[in-house]
């Protein structure tokens, strides 16, 4: 499948959200902890990490900048320091198709690390 193109990439910085918006007809509100904690970067994904790396208290966590990388793609800057990962057109487009799937399984693993009651 190829990713549909993005037509518009928004943050509403208040409200702690990336708006991205696709060609197809798609959009996705995507949260900063949700980015933060879902990053590309070899901080969170490791090297061949079947998952991500499970980061905690990134609840109020916050985008500072969006810098383009070329026509395909952005990094973010967040409020805690974090800057490294670079966020592809389709790298967004599956974080927002599957954002129930790894929120829930995000919760699961803070749950199963006895960082957060079921």
């Amino acid at each position: 499948m190829t990713t549909p193109e993005l037509t518009e990439l928004r943050l509403e910085r208040k409200r702690r959200v990336l708006v991205c918006e696709f060609a197809d007809g798609e959009s996705f509100e995507l949260d900063c902890e949700y980015l933060r904690t879902h990053s590309p970067s070899a901080e969170v994904r490791g090297h061949g990490l079947s998952e991500p790396k499970l980061l905690t208290g990134k609840q109020d966590v916050n985008i500072e900048a969006i810098e383009p990388i070329g026509t395909y793609a952005v990094t973010l800057r967040f409020d805690d320091g974090h800057s490294t990962g670079i966020y592809s057109w389709d790298f967004l487009y599956r974080l927002g198709r599957d954002m129930q799937a790894n929120k829930a399984r995000y919760r699961q693993r803070l749950v199963e690390a006895g960082l957060l009651e079921r």
